[in-house]
């Protein structure tokens, strides 16, 4: 994990190469996407109803993979689960991704409703940097994922009515 500078407190502008790998995880079942070709596909076909929301759903959701990568703090190691606190919050990440997979297992499989696709498709991904932001301290990342939870969960639920 490398540190270039502080940008206040604890938080540094650094690269933590295990937040690429988390981000890289994450996005595996669009990776599968190509090869599976789920017809239909409402969640890459969906029209757009609100420019607003989808530019700030664009701003927020990079933010949020770009704060986890470049964002570190100074006295959390490379990888560490940490105290009770941080535990807790390691296992709520890894339990949002689990759903996420479960979610998209859905999909593909068939079920493709507006409740299967908010719980655990659109939902899951800002907890999931939510709780990895809690996990490893990084405020910048728990402020921005916390905003993006519900503006991604609302433009979604918009463009599916």
């Amino acid at each position: 994990m490398a540190r270039f500078f502080r940008l206040f407190g604890e938080q540094y502008l650094g690269f933590w190469s295990i937040g690429l790998l988390l981000f890289a995880i994450q996005e595996i079942p669009y990776m599968i996407m190509p090869i599976l070709k789920p017809q239909p596909n409402p969640i890459m076909d969906l029209p757009e109803y609100c420019k607003l929301l989808a530019v700030a759903e664009g701003i927020l959701g990079s933010a949020c993979i770009a704060l986890m990568v470049f964002v570190v703090r100074d006295d959390v190691p490379l990888f560490s689960i940490g105290s009770e606190s941080r535990k807790a919050f390691f296992f709520l990440a890894c339990a949002a991704l689990l759903l996420n997979f479960i979610g998209w297992g859905i999909y593909f499989a068939g079920t493709r409703t507006p409740a299967v696709m908010l719980a655990f498709i659109v939902a899951m991904p800002p907890l999931y940097y939510l709780f990895i932001g809690l996990w490893r301290g990084n405020t910048p990342l728990i402020v921005a994922a916390a905003v993006f939870l519900p503006v991604h969960f609302i433009h979604v639920s918009i463009n599916l009515r």
